[in-house]
């Protein structure tokens, strides 16, 4: 299976290639991730838009959440997603499905190769923990 990852700035496309199929729709497996829309949403190859769950990472520019007080530092923001494209594609990523949001995503947590994608960006100061 090939993992792509599609984000903009200066990190632009990236791959990967991964051992396995593509099983998405189980609770806790392998994933082709599609594209990182900001440091805490993602969608799979499928079109599954995935809401980390742990974490909150700042809004990118044109958020209508920057309007209603939301963490809106642009320019973290796009380290914060960068960060999360290059995590992801570092290694296997394992989906662990817990709920859905009022935007209708799917809330779960992230991990490559075991390493929690949410702790990982908390550790860099990219991200803070969201109860």
């Amino acid at each position: 299976m090939v993992f792509v990852i599609a984000v903009g700035g200066s990190l632009g496309w990236a791959a990967h290639t991964m051992l396995g199929g593509n099983a998405t729709s189980r609770p806790n497996a392998s994933a082709c991730i599609a594209n990182v829309h900001d440091g805490d949403t993602i969608r799979t190859c499928d079109g599954e838009r995935i809401r980390i769950s742990n974490i909150d990472a700042p809004e990118m520019r044109g958020s209508p959440k920057c309007r209603r007080g939301g963490w809106c530092d642009f320019g973290l923001a796009e380290q914060s997603r960068d960060e999360l494209a290059v995590f992801l594609a570092s290694g296997t990523v394992t989906i662990a499905r817990s709920g859905t949001d009022k935007y209708h995503r799917t809330l779960a947590t992230v991990a490559v190769n075991g390493q929690d994608a949410g702790e990982h960006l908390i550790a860099r100061s990219l991200a803070r923990p969201w109860l």
